[in-house]
């Protein structure tokens, strides 16, 4: 055994590594999905909390109407969509099968469904404003449904990413846990 300060052990050139033992790829894979999707959650909770001042400031009229405009139908179910994040951040700790599942099912209810709808719901406004330059609802001296769809647009490709990491993590954790009932 070499140390730091001293020659290389004797009888060894350095290339005897490849018997050592090495970490199992999806032990590796599940430790690099977790962190993607650890920072998919974090950037979903600043658009989270953005919509949330966005709502308290329009409906405690902290500014005039004409700066922050009442928020759209489908940012109150939006809001639930904290609830996938946190599932999916208390199944890290133990590797929770189960709570990696609800969080995938509920973030398709409560992230992705709210989405949906709002797309739905702002076409109408973001038809008028492109055909025929009429907006009726502002974010300080911006379009709001503009400026809502931009975040729209953000928050679905943030779900998405995030579901898919998410069945990455746990088609590894399967293979973890098939690889240990073999034995």
């Amino acid at each position: 055994m070499a140390s730091r300060a001293g020659p290389r052990a004797a009888g060894t050139d350095g290339s005897d590594f490849q018997h050592r033992e090495r970490v199992a790829m999806h032990y590796q894979m599940s430790v690099t999905l977790k962190y993607e999707i650890k920072k998919l959650i974090y950037v979903h909770l600043v658009i989270w909390l953005l919509l949330v001042a966005k709502m308290s400031v329009g409906h405690l009229r902290l500014l005039s109407h004409d700066q922050v405009a009442m928020p759209y139908q489908w940012e109150y179910p939006y809001l639930l969509s904290v609830v996938p994040s946190l599932l999916g951040l208390l199944s890290f700790p133990r590797n929770n099968i189960s709570y990696l599942v609800l969080s995938m099912i509920s973030m398709g209810l409560f992230s992705i469904a709210p989405l949906i709808y709002g797309s739905m719901e702002m076409f109408p406004a973001a038809q008028q404003l492109y055909r025929h330059g009429k907006a009726y609802r502002f974010l300080f001296g911006f379009s709001a449904v503009s400026v809502m769809y931009l975040v729209l647009v953000l928050a679905v490709q943030v779900h998405a990413w995030q579901l898919y990491y998410s069945k990455k993590l746990l088609d590894s954790w399967f293979t973890s846990t098939q690889e240990k009932k073999r034995k």
